[in-house]
């Protein structure tokens, strides 16, 4: 069921409501029938509704109105209600004068305003007009003093959380995916003795740490893969410190970065991941497949110390993983956590980003189409919310939709993991240019 009413004249229509809404058609005469029981059997009860009607002189006009429909035959109080008109793309508005009388519930009829002006008017497909009563309209400006009706909608009006305009740009295309590709491919570190950079994935148990490797892996494979231990569990699945180096293909070369993945962190103490684990993780000193023991942290005499880590053995960027689902109720244990860890990676000067997962499942907007990620007011709710409880700015805030249930790729999905991988990259070079600036580039190059 298509609407007639353009998506502009939503718009404008929205806008003028002042809020956050938009438009569900609920009856659309000339598929339902041009009679007032059609009318009240889609429309009854429901509110607040926009009706409109059209024309053969091309006139688009109607009203709104925040009470439900019924048959009572009462008029029915409503400050809010007024008659529009459509004059090109501008809208002009006719408030009710006398709100005890805005709208009349009438059986054989659809949408009624006072005395002044319906829709379906016995039904038919024809409009009532009688301007002066209870709101003022010239019939001409109204509708052009043409009372057949060629079609008649109402519409329900949904609070939402969709943004008028997307509040960052992102281009939806394959070829700004083969760029991306192309951009990760040929990223050189700035410094000459790290070949790879390496990027720390934290977070709690279950928001998909290994996903996200999983889901970069997938886009350079082709298809989608999991070799990243993945699922849904009350502990962490991945007990092991994993170093994932990603290749271009099957066959291709390792890209020049390294996906560094952990046990989940827990809120309780002595489970999950260990702070004083992840010093010796952002220090360079644990090796790959390590075997993580939550009671008992890596000491310096233990055989898989690496004791005289390189550059290229540190971590040069931490990338928290919140699920976007749970954000709002995370525990204070946890948080406590990822505060802490926070203040040991600033203590080192590496950079800092959030990974925001699951967006698709925290917002139906996102859910329908990937591509309202940054037109959803409610993950830009999220985004501000997680930059407050973890200290991070916005601007270090990326959501991501990882591959879970799926077979086969999505364009957009990838799109989203891609731009996730190049911020990193672009903190990674802010984080090697401090280091040079601080040792000297001989020093750095070594």
């Amino acid at each position: 069921m298509n609407p007639r009413l353009t998506s502009s004249q939503q718009k404008t229509i929205c806008r003028q409501l002042g809020r956050v809404v938009k438009l569900k058609l609920l009856y659309k005469a000339s598929i339902h029938g041009f009679t007032g029981a059609a009318f009240h059997q889609r429309c009854d009860t429901r509110s607040p509704t926009v009706s409109v009607g059209y024309n053969n002189s091309g006139y688009v006009f109607g009203g709104y109105t925040a009470q439900p429909f019924s048959q009572s035959g009462q008029y029915m109080q409503d400050d809010q209600a007024f008659l529009f008109t459509f004059k090109g793309e501008q809208l002009l508005k006719y408030s009710v004068n006398n709100s005890p009388y805005a709208v009349k519930m009438v059986v054989n009829s659809g949408p009624y305003f006072g005395e002044d002006f319906a829709l379906v008017i016995g039904s038919k497909p024809a409009a009532y007009s009688y301007p002066g009563n209870y709101y003022n309209f010239t019939a001409a400006d109204m509708h052009g003093n043409d009372l057949n009706l060629t079609e008649c909608e109402v519409y329900q009006v949904e609070e939402t959380t969709e943004l008028e305009k997307p509040w960052r740009t992102v281009i939806w295309e394959k070829k700004r995916k083969l760029e991306l590709i192309e951009s990760i491919k040929t990223y050189r570190p700035t410094v000459s003795s790290v070949s790879q950079a390496r990027v720390l994935l934290i977070g709690p148990v279950g928001a998909g740490k290994s996903s996200f490797f999983n889901s970069v892996n997938s886009v350079f494979r082709g298809h989608v893969t999991s070799q990243g231990i993945s699922g849904s569990s009350t502990t962490s699945l991945t007990t092991q410190f994993r170093t994932y180096s990603v290749k271009a293909g099957r066959q291709g070369k390792p890209l020049p970065i390294i996906l560094c993945d952990t046990m989940g962190l827990e809120e309780r103490k002595g489970a999950g991941l260990d702070i004083d684990d992840i010093s010796s993780i952002l220090k360079g000193h644990l090796v790959d497949r390590y075997q993580f023991n939550p009671s008992a942290p890596l000491h310096s005499e233990d055989s898989s110390y690496q004791k005289s880590p390189a550059l290229k053995d540190k971590i040069h960027c931490v990338a928290y993983v919140i699920d976007a689902c749970k954000i709002s109720i995370m525990p204070t244990g946890l948080e406590e956590k990822l505060d802490a860890i926070r203040r040991k990676v600033n203590l080192l000067a590496i950079p800092q980003l959030v990974l925001l997962t699951k967006v698709d499942e925290a917002c139906p907007l996102v859910k329908e189409d990937v591509r309202n990620v940054y037109k959803s007011g409610y993950i830009k709710d999220l985004m501000q919310e997680v930059s407050s409880r973890l200290g991070v700015p916005l601007s270090c805030i990326v959501p991501v939709r990882n591959y879970s249930e799926e077979l086969e790729l999505n364009i957009n999905c990838d799109i989203l993991v891609l731009s996730a991988v190049v911020q990193m990259l672009r903190f990674i070079n802010n984080y090697f240019d401090d280091i040079s600036d601080q040792l000297g580039n001989d020093e750095v190059n070594e």
